[in-house]
């Protein structure tokens, strides 16, 4: 747990250099601190995007809520991909938004924001998803090798971990991450068992493509303390199913 806490130093430490980067050269709003940053040229990296063969190839994505990926959602509807969003802080036993082109009463550009998600699409858990073709984080910094961190709260790497265990997300899907050219570090990221790493960077001036991607196998749950996994009705479902199953295993019961 040392060597975890140490991790979190470490991360915690770039997150802040970044977040101070991009609001001191004006590559994002002032309020951005703490935040998956909403960067300028966010719009150019969802048409850069645009033009991958992985994204042409897709019909399912899954994508982060933050206003930072808004432009990403808003073409994936556009092209007539299969939306997954994730409810903010999958805080819903159902923690993604299904937004499907074929059938949404808003423009594209409403459901894909979250007031928009929200109020027309229906919220569904792993057992009612389809296999996920590309994956688009939200991240506060990158490097060239796939590393990545986010704001801190974890959110990602667990909406990961959950549709890998479901087999919904595997090797052959493809993870990317929309930032600005400041978010692009050339230090070392330190990982834990948990982290997920991406296989390109998008940024408005240009595409990097990493090397083979690090993935979990699923849920860490020794990384989960009993605040986090109380704080997310998935996890709490997921956790009472472990702690039944490993009863029914040893033949005890709970009083």
């Amino acid at each position: 747990m040392e060597l975890v806490n140490s991790i979190d130093l470490a991360k915690q430490a770039l997150r802040d250099r970044v977040w101070r980067v991009l609001e001191r050269e004006g590559a994002a709003p002032a309020g951005s601190y703490g935040k998956i940053p909403g960067f300028r040229g966010a719009e150019a990296t969802a048409e850069r995007l645009a033009e991958l063969d992985v994204w042409k190839h897709a019909q399912t994505i899954k994508a982060n809520p933050d206003w930072a990926q808004l432009p990403v959602r808003v073409r994936a509807l556009q092209d007539g991909k299969l939306l997954y969003m994730a409810v903010p802080k999958m805080a819903s036993p159902q923690p993604f938004f299904l937004l499907d082109p074929a059938s949404l009463d808003l423009e594209p550009e409403q459901a894909a924001g979250k007031k928009g998600a929200a109020q027309v699409a229906r919220r569904v858990g792993v057992e009612d998803m389809q296999p996920i073709d590309l994956v688009v984080c939200g991240s506060v910094a990158v490097n060239r090798s796939g590393a990545r961190i986010g704001k801190g709260a974890g959110y990602s790497d667990l909406e990961v971990a959950l549709l890998i265990e479901a087999g919904l997300v595997t090797d052959g899907t493809a993870i990317v991450a929309p930032v600005h050219n400041l978010q692009v570090v050339e230090e070392d990221i330190p990982e834990t068992e948990h982290d997920f790493s991406v296989d390109y960077i998008i940024t408005p001036d240009e595409v990097i493509q990493c090397p083979p991607s690090r993935r979990p196998s699923g849920l860490v749950w020794e990384h989960l303390d009993t605040e986090k996994i109380a704080a997310i009705p998935v996890l709490v479902v997921q956790a009472a199913a472990r702690q039944a199953s490993a009863e029914a295993g040893s033949g005890t019961t709970s009083a």
